[in-house]
């Protein structure tokens, strides 16, 4: 059977899930049961707490247990229904670096609890496995593999991979969508709206319902496997026989199954708090300029930036292993960038609230604050005059509570952020999370290397002596 004509097939999924096949619930009775569960379960944690003061333990100590013991909650929970779930759930491990309002212990045990969810989740039965396959490459399936490995390799958001054997003779991963993927996507927008308070207990500072909305769209685009396919592709030939860079190939795709070459790696996640610095800061300049070659040689914009989505191989070289997250390069991006850069670097506050207002950030109406702004993002704009800056889980930590005071002042309710450039922002956001995680230096002339258009902007601003004003 052809590439073609496996990707022209239309399959229908039951929507309706059984735990005991592994399937995730999708009913809203059943998803609603079970995320009503933690702020319930929080609740009582909290409850219990007093009590516990009350015979003389320390709140430093009460706080740090219940906190570690809801992020366990939350992974048991999130990663059995998967789908926008998980994906939150992922999103707050990135982001624990950030936490500014919780102790450092508390970041590290929650976050490594949370982490899991980029890695793990519950199993599908080896017959419901069949049953999508079968649907997605005819009842032969199995004439298509010489092998089939039963046993999952690993765990996506809407589905689960396997290893296999293609007819061919090559090693292949086989990405299995659940069924009923599309109808839990539906219904967790208004569920995880209910429980913003308690995942707000692991991301403080951010606009909890805010992420919520951007990551169930980001779901929802990782429904669409020929999107995905076509995104894996291009980025496969852009950079075949890389010395650096592997893109698997695909080898054929369906509306519920992708099929590419397996790859053998170490997740990057995994070196986060095993590997040596100067190893762990390597990975992260390497995970900076593939963003940076899959704009300039196949214009695709990676914007799901997390550790898990990037393997190390044996010969050093790095992996990118998950393309649900790509759009088109806007054509436009690359000018705007240079124009804020431009205006922040050397501009007056008036000039940078022009170009924001002409560039959609700022609604014509609107009253703004760019002398508010400019001291927020200061910190950021200096990443890029120091060629030795590291950056750190405690650095960005102080960036996102200078956020958070924002977020209390006028400029955050003054500003918007244009549709067509979300998917952007989400991959600059989630680019500084795992950098940031993985003790990245370096960045500023990697990043200046790319964009010499702001290199002469620094370069002018350095020279004007306002470096340290």
């Amino acid at each position: 059977m052809s590439n073609e004509q496996l990707s022209g097939r239309v399959i229908q999924f039951p929507g309706r899930g059984r735990r005991g096949q592994g399937l995730p619930p999708t009913t809203r009775f059943k998803r609603d049961a079970k995320l009503a569960a933690i702020p319930v379960a929080y609740a009582g944690r909290r409850a219990k707490g007093l009590g516990q003061r009350m015979i003389g333990k320390s709140p430093a100590e009460i706080d740090l247990d219940i906190q570690v013991r809801t992020a366990e909650h939350l992974v048991d929970v999130l990663g059995d229904l998967r789908g926008c779930a998980a994906k939150v759930g992922q999103m707050a491990s990135v982001y624990r670096t950030a936490m500014p309002l919780v102790p450092l212990e508390f970041g590290e045990l929650a976050g490594d609890a949370l982490g899991r969810l980029q890695t793990s989740a519950p199993p599908m039965m080896p017959a419901l496995v069949h049953q999508v396959l079968a649907e997605n490459l005819g009842p032969g399936w199995r004439e298509e593999f010489r092998e089939f490995n039963e046993r999952p390799a690993a765990a996506a958001s809407l589905g689960q991979v396997h290893r296999a054997v293609w007819r061919d003779g090559r090693a292949v991963a086989v990405k299995v969508m659940y069924p009923g993927a599309r109808k839990a996507v539906d219904s967790d927008l208004r569920l995880l709206r209910s429980l913003s308070g308690v995942i707000a207990v692991f991301m403080p500072g951010a606009d909890v319902a805010a992420v919520i909305e951007t990551v169930c769209g980001l779901v929802d685009d990782e429904l669409d496997y020929h999107r995905e396919a076509a995104h894996q592709q291009a980025c496969a030939d852009a950079f075949a026989d890389d010395p650096q860079y592997v893109v698997p190939n695909v080898v054929a795709h369906t509306d519920e199954v992708l099929i590419s070459d397996w790859v053998e790696g170490i997740s990057v996640n995994r070196l986060i708090s095993g590997g040596s610095p100067h190893e762990r800061g390597r990975l992260g300049l390497l995970i900076f300029h593939f963003l940076e070659e899959a704009i300039h040689r196949a214009g695709v914009l990676y914007s799901d930036v997390h550790p898990g989505n990037f393997l190390v191989l044996p010969d050093g070289r790095l992996a990118v292993v998950d393309f649900g997250a790509c759009e088109d390069y806007p054509q436009d991006m690359r000018s705007i960038v240079i124009e804020l850069g431009e205006v922040v670097y050397n501009g007056t506050p008036a000039q940078l609230e022009e170009a924001l207002r002409r560039h959609g950030f700022v609604r014509p109406e609107q009253d703004f604050d760019a002398e508010e702004l400019l001291r927020i993002v200061t910190p950021f704009r200096d990443v890029l005059i120091q060629e030795d800056f590291r950056m750190s889980s405690e650095w960005l930590r102080e960036q996102v509570d200078a956020i958070a005071v924002l977020r209390l002042s006028n400029v955050f309710r003054q500003m918007t952020l244009p549709p067509q450039l979300t998917a952007f922002a989400r991959k600059v956001g989630t680019t500084i999370g795992t950098l940031s995680l993985l003790g990245t230096d370096g960045l500023g002339p990697a990043f200046l290397r790319w964009w010499p258009e702001v290199a002469e902007s620094v370069r002018r601003f350095e020279n004007s002596g306002r470096v340290h004003s």
